[in-house]
């Protein structure tokens, strides 16, 4: 099957490639040049725009940093590509912009999902990610056999939005829970308690989550976490800084009260403003360690 991905950066590229060796012929386009490259290596069709690596493919997916580009991605795609042709956005962003995109395509004779992603870099290049996906039954089943390929979950969430609304509440219970295990590691320590003690005491109990075990932030306990590589991310700061304020943009929308996502989304733009904006996120226990 003809297929394309726009954005093939940390998520985009694997996913891209996980596709062309499942046997697909997959049209990339990326704006960076190492992103490029990659890409190239692992049997991606490279074009010179978004709109060139869309115009024959049945599907599109999209994985970029923000909704505008997103938008401006589409605008640009929609009216080279064949009508019926399927967009599957995997990028984080705002709920009514998943709605305006799918009106927007919508009249211009296409269809669209949002199904955006968790699993970080690492389920991206194992194929392991889960998808949580706004739209209609009959759209999502024939994502299917892209999605498959890409992750080993996928949740119908509900019309379009409600992936959006899931990724948005995912990654605001995520924001929180990465600043707790940088704490409690921080207080760990200076009660005299081994990182590695930490993790394992805590991977095994209660307090178990995915910004433990697979994102541990502190150096040297898992050997495969950002944190072992000088905080390369993963999920930079400077986006959990821009989920968190479009999280923070329903919350007041809705009349929600979310003190902790609240405090997590200041905590995060303050980590971002001193200069950490592109480290992983996890970098919030380096701060806190030299607090």
């Amino acid at each position: 099957m003809e297929l394309a991905v726009i954005g093939l950066g940390n998520m985009g590229g694997p996913m891209a490639a996980n596709l062309v060796a499942a046997g697909h012929t997959v049209h990339g386009f990326d704006v960076t040049d190492i992103a490029r490259e990659k890409a190239a290596a692992a049997g991606v069709q490279l074009h010179d725009s978004a709109a060139d690596a869309a115009r024959e493919a049945r599907i599109v997916v999209t994985m970029l940093p923000n909704g505008s580009l997103v938008r401006s991605v589409l605008a640009e795609c929609a009216p080279e590509c064949t009508p019926g042709t399927l967009f599957v956005d995997s990028s984080t962003i705002g709920v009514g912009e998943a709605k305006d995109n799918h009106q927007y395509l919508a009249a211009a004779g296409h269809r669209y999902i949002d199904a955006p992603v968790s699993g970080g870099v690492t389920g991206a290049a194992a194929g392991t990610l889960a998808f949580m996906v706004g739209g209609a039954a009959d759209d999502l089943a024939d994502a299917a056999c892209a999605l498959d390929i890409m992750g080993r979950s996928t949740t119908h969430c509900g019309p379009v939005g409600a992936g959006a609304a899931a990724k948005l509440c995912n990654n605001m219970i995520l924001g929180i829970q990465q600043i707790a295990i940088a704490e409690g590691l921080t207080l760990g320590e200076r009660l005299g308690l081994d990182p590695q003690a930490f993790f394992d005491v805590v991977s095994n109990s209660t307090g178990a989550c995915w910004a433990l075990t697979t994102n541990c932030p502190a150096p040297g306990v898992l050997g495969t976490a950002p944190s072992d590589n000088d905080y390369t991310p993963g999920f930079a700061t400077n986006l959990i800084v821009k989920d968190l304020g479009l999280a923070m943009d329903e919350v007041a929308a809705t009349g929600t009260r979310a003190q902790l996502g609240a405090l997590a989304a200041e905590i995060y733009r303050h980590l971002a403003d001193s200069g950490a904006g592109a480290k992983d996120f996890s970098v919030i226990y380096d701060t806190l360690r030299s607090a």
